[in-house]
């Protein structure tokens, strides 16, 4: 009989190999336990404009109204960083169209703003996006193929996305998909629903604060002279003071682990009372909007 055989068939034999191979598996085991989980927010940002204006103004047309982008994408990623408690965010994909893929003042902006990837698809003559579902495809499977995300959010609602759905569960990472509150009918194709690995709607209370008619301005913002960005900080600074005093050290305690984000409620409080302080609109100014939470955030730290 071959020396071989009988070596390999050798219960001693049998049993080192079986105890290096739990061995190695167990050490693989603990590497993976290691790494963190990561998540991404993946929006197409024609769906949010339509059901968002729609569920609020009653239209979906985007010059009927004005979308806080700045201070929505900060509510999804406090929204997120809730649901996916345990994981880190690699950034927010904001996927929108423009022609010749030339970026508009507002895209611009969003661009600006941290962890936020802006992608552009093209526009046709009826102003019709168009390659942005290849775009979203193109990124979700790509980071799922090379492990950059464990788990993905996605905002949409066209039933071309079922491809890319697909594509990325196909190398292990789990899609959710969060779509926004229809007054009427579905605004989210059923395709997409049944493929995806759990659902999630947004009702009109949270997008209220962030949609707005643009008939309704409070005050004349170009009447009024752009403040500097420090006294926008000092603001900011101001209205900390006065948040603090208002809700203690302990609140204080449980805002400070989330730096440099602030969730949705307290953002949008900080939004409005810094507009009425100045008497000027910060919507859409990415600059003024970070100095002033970075005011807030200064004076917040330095009293913990």
């Amino acid at each position: 009989m071959n020396d071989d055989f009988v070596r390999a068939d050798d219960p001693a034999t049998l049993g080192a190999r079986i105890e290096r191979t739990n061995e190695l598996l167990q050490r693989m085991l603990a590497e993976v336990a290691k790494t963190p989980s990561t998540h991404a927010i993946f929006v197409d940002a024609g769906y949010l404009y339509a059901a968002a204006g729609r569920l609020v103004t009653g239209t979906e047309d985007r010059r009927a109204f004005d979308l806080d982008a700045e201070g929505l994408i900060e509510a999804l990623i406090d929204k997120a960083r809730t649901i996916f408690a345990d994981s880190r965010l690699l950034r927010v994909y904001w996927y929108d169209g423009a022609r010749r893929r030339i970026h508009t003042a507002e895209q611009q902006s969003i661009a600006e703003l941290p962890d936020v990837k802006v992608r552009l698809g093209n526009l046709n003559a009826n102003n019709q996006q168009k390659g942005v579902d290849s775009l979203i495809r193109s990124d979700l499977e790509s980071l799922a193929r090379h492990r950059a995300i464990s788990d993905a959010a996605l905002i949409g609602g066209d039933e071309d996305l079922v491809s890319a759905v697909e594509a990325a569960q196909g190398y292990g990472a789990r899609v959710h998909l969060w779509g926004i509150e229809a007054p009427e009918a579905r605004n989210q194709a059923e395709p997409l629903l049944w493929e995806v690995d759990s659902q999630r709607t947004f009702d009109l209370e949270f997008f209220k604060p962030y949609v707005t008619r643009r008939t309704a301005a409070s005050y004349d913002a170009s009447a009024v002279a752009r403040p500097a960005r420090e006294d926008v900080r000092f603001v900011g600074a101001q209205i900390a003071a006065k948040w603090l005093g208002a809700r203690g050290r302990g609140a204080l305690v449980e805002l400070l682990p989330g730096h440099p984000y602030l969730p949705g409620p307290v953002d949008q409080d900080l939004l409005v009372e810094a507009e009425g302080m100045l008497q000027y609109s910060l919507r859409g100014q990415s600059d003024l909007r970070r100095a002033l939470r970075d005011g807030f955030w200064e004076h917040l730290q330095a009293q913990y």
